[in-house]
């Protein structure tokens, strides 16, 4: 059996392929095919497809009913490779690739194409240069001499394999799209809105809360204006900074609740309402492009729609087909869980070996059996919020867990220093954000809380090399952010192997993957595959956990529903 093919689209229609052997060298002639997706069907034999891009070749495959076990996804490996070399930012197409292998000028890549609402990914990706199959091959066997460059090969080369997987997938979800009833969110919408008005306006509910915001101001205030709320507030002699929630919720004055109600209702109006619903359900499907790997930190993104931030009110209107069932599946304090095992703490692992509450667990050696104070120590270790209480709370976590804690420790201190900071299987954090012309940073420092919340709360990007006039306060906020991306990196490793083995076990049934962010994944299928696809992600989780971070007593337990509606699940 030929363990790997290349394949590439060729100018003119049809496909160039040829094996591979040892070293990612061909290992015979290139031929020349009329059709790419006859080339593939007609060549069962191929463990692995090695491509330019997921991107450009698999919706075709897909669209025609030609399923692909594994590929090898060039221009992510590229992106991968780059930035273990400490070169993050630098163009990953692998026309730049070949380029700086022959010494050449380095093309930039193509700009990103923004998602249509509604559509289907394309085919093929805007503006990408050809590269002739032979180029292709050359670029690959470069990057298998440089995975052998890296500090752990095999590490990597599985971080590299997990990600070009995680790409099938998202491509498969793309395609499957997630199970959206219109009808039931029509519904919702007029429970909470009220009726539409003729052209465009606001709706009735909102028109109301409107007005009760502008009479307990004794003036035309407009709610979905900060200025203006903020202006409101101080003529009624109260001084506010913003209308956020968190600073107005405790104010006494008779503008709040309306305006707090106002607000809610606004971001489902605005976000998920009668126009988003139009433009982004087809066909009993929500269709959002998800991308695999799209932050520094390996989380996954989607390009429009909010597909990652879909409020718990609007899940009422993900319902499964007729017949089917939608099992949802929740990772159990993956951090803490991802932290034992990339620190080795023997205590640490240990309490992490139950699939009982860590945080108790953890409570009981530490904190005298207070949950929430030892939920807030380890959060705290993870995301850096050492200040006030929380420097306390981390003395006595680092005093029962001292390796766990030391580790984060180090990864903050790399952080602050420039150095790079890898996740366990390479991935890696670049040394700083670049700096425009003007002085401002081109990409800001990535943020996220223990929340998670923000669909790409760390899509910043560190760019290549130290700014010329970072500050202290720069060098800080790194340590943070790497603090935490060593857990959340490598968390999101262990997800892709989850998904890669979820993947496997399901394409011997009708189940498909439909979903999937962080900590969570949806497999949508028929009600009697319900009780085998909870196996799978159980076992799933323990193969990524072994194949991830070797040996360890660490278990990463998930709490699953079946359910017909996703918002029974929570």
């Amino acid at each position: 059996m030929t363990e790997r093919w290349a394949i590439a689209p060729a100018e003119g229609g049809g496909a160039e392929v040829v094996p591979l052997g040892p070293g990612g060298l061909p290992a015979g002639p290139v031929r020349r095919e009329p059709d790419l997706v006859a080339a593939v069907r007609g060549r069962p034999e191929a463990g692995r497809w090695v491509w330019r891009s997921t991107a450009e070749v698999y919706p075709r495959l897909l669209a025609a009913g030609v399923r692909v076990e594994r590929c090898y996804d060039v221009e992510d490996a590229e992106t991968l490779l780059l930035g273990h070399e400490g070169r993050y930012g630098e163009p990953r197409s692998a026309a730049a690739a070949l380029a700086r292998l022959r010494g050449g000028p380095v093309p930039p890549d193509p700009p990103a194409r923004a998602a249509e609402p509604g559509a289907q990914s394309s085919l093929f990706e805007p503006e990408a240069v050809h590269l002739p199959l032979t180029d292709l091959v050359e670029v690959h066997a470069e990057q298998q001499r440089r995975h052998d460059a890296t500090a752990h090969p095999d590490r990597m080369r599985l971080l590299t394999a997990a990600e070009s997987a995680g790409m099938l997938v998202a491509t498969e979800m793309n395609r499957a799209g997630l199970p959206w009833s219109a009808d039931v969110h029509r519904r919702m919408l007029h429970e909470l809105l009220g009726e539409r008005y003729a052209g465009g306006g606001e709706p009735r509910r909102l028109a109301e809360l409107a007005d009760e915001v502008s009479a307990a101001f004794g003036r035309r205030v407009r709610p979905d204006l900060p200025a203006d709320v903020v202006k409101a507030f101080a003529q009624a002699g109260i001084k506010v900074r913003s209308t956020r929630h968190r600073e107005i919720e405790e104010i006494d004055h008779p503008a709040v609740a309306p305006l707090l109600a106002y607000k809610k209702l606004y971001r489902i109006w605005v976000a998920h309402g009668w126009s988003w619903l139009q433009d982004w359900v087809r066909e009993g499907r929500f269709r959002p492009e998800f991308h695999a790997g799209g932050t520094v930190s390996g989380r996954w993104v989607t390009n429009g729609g909010g597909g990652l931030q879909i409020p718990k009110v609007i899940r009422r209107a993900v319902v499964a087909d007729p017949g089917w069932r939608l099992v949802v599946a929740d990772a159990d304090q993956m951090e803490p869980r991802v932290l034992a095992a990339i620190s080795r703490d023997p205590g640490l692992m240990e309490v992490a070996g139950r699939e009982t509450d860590l945080y108790q667990s953890v409570s009981e050696r530490a904190f005298s059996g207070d949950r929430g104070q030892a939920k807030l120590a380890v959060l705290g270790a993870v995301y850096g919020q050492t200040s006030g209480d929380g420097l306390k709370n981390l003395a006595a976590l680092r005093r029962r867990f001292p390796r766990a804690v030391a580790y984060v420790d180090e990864a903050a201190r790399a952080g602050e220093e420039g150095r790079l900071v890898r996740t366990w299987l390479g991935r890696t954090c670049p040394p700083v954000a670049r700096t425009g012309d003007d002085g401002s940073e081109e990409a800001g420092l990535p943020q996220d809380g223990p929340d998670g919340t923000g669909e790409a709360a760390d899509a910043g990007a560190w760019g290549g090399g130290w700014t010329s006039g970072h500050s202290s306060a720069d060098s800080r906020a790194r340590g943070r952010f790497t603090r935490n991306f060593v857990v959340q990196g490598s968390a999101a490793d262990w997800a892709l192997l989850l998904l890669a083995a979820l993947r496997q076990t399901c394409a011997g049934m009708a189940a498909e993957l439909v979903f999937f962010q962080h900590d969570e994944v949806i497999v949508h299928c028929p009600e009697e595959e319900a009780a085998t696809v909870v196996a799978a992600i159980r076992e799933a989780s323990d193969l990524a956990g072994r194949l991830t971070f070797g040996q360890t007593p660490v278990r990463f337990p998930f709490t699953t529903a079946v359910v017909e509606c996703y918002a029974d699940a929570k």
